[in-house]
């Protein structure tokens, strides 16, 4: 009968060589690289839709203020339609200066034009302009200025009587 001699295998440890090490870190760099990027373009596009939709607020409220007013009270630039204004993204944070964003606005109040000369002297056309400015990140002295605009036509008797006549 004969002995079975069993061999002891030897194994080699694994590990990773320095050319795959360095091409994961090169990879992996890549990557957060990217996601960096991608979080930082995605927050600069939520501040500025905030912006944009706070300025279309403010425009609303503008506008919303010219529909309350009477015809005399609409007339009246001095006490109730004043031509420029300050507003703030954040009303709350003027005292404890985080008001954000400062938009100026602007309020025009025309002769309507493309209207005939029967309804001319009873009508206007108001217009809203609104800015405010960004400076790019980490240079502030670029300056991005923003606008939006919004126009209406104000009738002194109501529009229903110039459109229905």
């Amino acid at each position: 009968m004969k002995p079975i001699i069993r061999r002891r295998k030897f194994s080699t440890p694994a590990a990773y060589t320095l050319v795959e090490v360095i091409v994961a870190v090169l990879v992996l760099s890549v990557m957060l690289v990217s996601l960096y990027g991608g979080f930082s373009s995605g927050f600069a596009v939520v501040k500025l839709a905030r912006e944009n939709l706070r300025a279309t607020q403010i425009l609303m409220q503008k506008m919303e203020t010219v529909r309350l007013l009477k015809w005399s009270q609409f007339l009246d630039t001095n006490t109730f339609l004043q031509p420029a204004f300050l507003d703030y993204y954040d009303p709350a944070g003027t005292n404890a200066n985080a008001t954000g964003a400062t938009y100026r606005g602007f309020v025009s109040t025309n002769a309507a034009t493309g209207i005939p000369n029967d309804y001319a002297a009873n009508m206007r056309a108001v217009t809203v302009d609104i800015y405010w400015t960004n400076y790019l990140k980490g240079a502030t002295n670029i300056p991005i200025v923003r606008t939006r605009q919004m126009k209406t036509l104000v009738a002194r008797y109501g529009m229903q009587n110039y459109v229905y006549k």
